[in-house]
């Protein structure tokens, strides 16, 4: 069985794709169905219950499809600015990236050029949770030290109504469809 430590976090044009294809198949490792004799058991064992499979299977469901998403919201962001989506980010050609819940490094996506330097933060949220969300990552973003030439916020693309990428006290929101 593969796990998510087989699946790379240094993405670049020469790895990307295989790298979600990769993720992809520890998702296809999951079990499409649960079931429990009441809704209370069907709830605790969301909420607690262990994946046992998968690319985050020692945490709770709840948890993991909260990691997954937004592992997803990371692999496809990054893809789109590799394969040239967003012009202005062309000189980043190697993106580090933090799946799940790492936190070995400041950022979830960080890239580094010459004496440029992109970081970024991703979610993948419901709407009613957005705006929480955003401030939260964009203060985050804003308070790094060093500072950053580029500042991305990579969220699923119905997170919020806005159809563009926007900015925000200079930090550029990527929308991102997961798609599998």
């Amino acid at each position: 069985m593969n796990t998510i430590n087989g699946i790379d976090r240094k993405l670049h044009k020469h790895n990307i794709d295989e790298t979600i294809e990769a993720y992809k198949k520890l998702l296809d490792e999951i079990p499409l169905k649960i079931e429990e004799a009441t809704v209370l058991d069907l709830l605790n064992r969301l909420k607690r219950g262990k994946m046992g499979s998968g690319p985050w299977s020692n945490v709770s469901i709840f948890e993991a499809a909260n990691r997954i998403m937004s592992d997803l919201v990371i692999l496809y962001g990054v893809k789109r600015i590799i394969d040239g989506d967003f012009p202005h980010l062309e000189i980043f050609k190697e993106f580090e990236v933090e799946l799940g819940n790492e936190n070995r490094k400041e950022h979830d996506i960080i890239s580094t050029v010459d004496d440029k330097r992109l970081i970024g933060e991703a979610f993948n949220v419901a709407p009613s949770f957005f705006n929480n969300k955003k401030n939260k990552m964009i203060t985050k973003l804003i308070k790094s030290n060093p500072a950053a030439d580029y500042m991305i916020l990579l969220c699923n693309a119905d997170s919020h109504e806005v159809t563009k990428s926007k900015i925000a006290h200079n930090v550029e929101i990527i929308k991102v469809d997961v798609k599998i």
